[in-house]
Order: structure tokens, then C-alpha cells, then sequence
């Protein structure tokens, strides 16, 4: 499986509409592309000059599925996002390959 990790950094004085936006609009938006099985919003606790960060993460079935994301839906999907938010935010993406997961017995 592939974990497609999105960090962003969001200034404080938008960070409220912008977290209700991500909920209700772009994370639905991302996993409507039937390309993704599950995503979770975390929180990062770290100290942070100028705004709130945040990590939204997308388990992926195989590589293959998130290259499809990323060719087929990611650049709009960015875009969006960037006209709404511009000069608001900061944003790198990880792609992290799961080789070991492990649940309580």
C-alpha cells in the first residue's frame, strides 16, 4: 500500500474556514476519485510560526493507483485549492511505501 501524506502549514486567521473547507469539500473531493481507500486529518503538535499544520494522509492500494491520482485528478484538485487559499499556506507531499502494519491481537 502507498500513504500519500500531504503537510500543510495554514495561517492562523483563516485556519477555521479553511479546515470546515478541507473536510466538507477537498478531502471528499480526493477520495471521490475512487482512488484512494481511506484518509485521515491529523493534527501536528509542534511548535509553529505563523499558522496551524496539519497532515492529511491517503492509503493508496498500489503505486499505480496514485499515479493515476496524481495525472488524472491531482492537478485541478491543487489548483483549487491554490486560488482559494494563495499566499496562505505552505504545502509538501510525501510518498511513503507501507512494508509492515500491525494491529492488537
Amino acid at each position: 500500500m502507498i500513504l500519500y501524506n500531504v503537510t500543510v502549514n495554514i495561517d492562523e486567521d483563516i485556519h477555521d474556514e479553511w479546515l470546515k473547507w478541507m473536510k466538507e469539500v477537498h478531502v471528499p473531493d480526493v477520495m471521490n476519485t475512487g482512488l484512494f481507500i481511506e484518509s485521515k486529518i491529523c493534527r501536528i503538535h509542534a511548535e509553529e510560526i505563523g499558522g496551524k499544520a496539519y497532515s492529511f494522509q491517503y492509503l493508496a492500494k498500489s503505486m499505480e493507483d496514485y499515479e493515476l491520482y496524481q495525472k488524472k485528478y491531482a492537478p485541478a484538485l491543487q489548483l483549487e485549492h491554490t486560488k482559494k487559499y494563495n499566499n496562505k499556506f505552505a504545502a509538501f507531499r510525501t510518498i511513503l511505501e507501507v512494508v509492515h502494519q500491525s494491529k492488537p491481537s
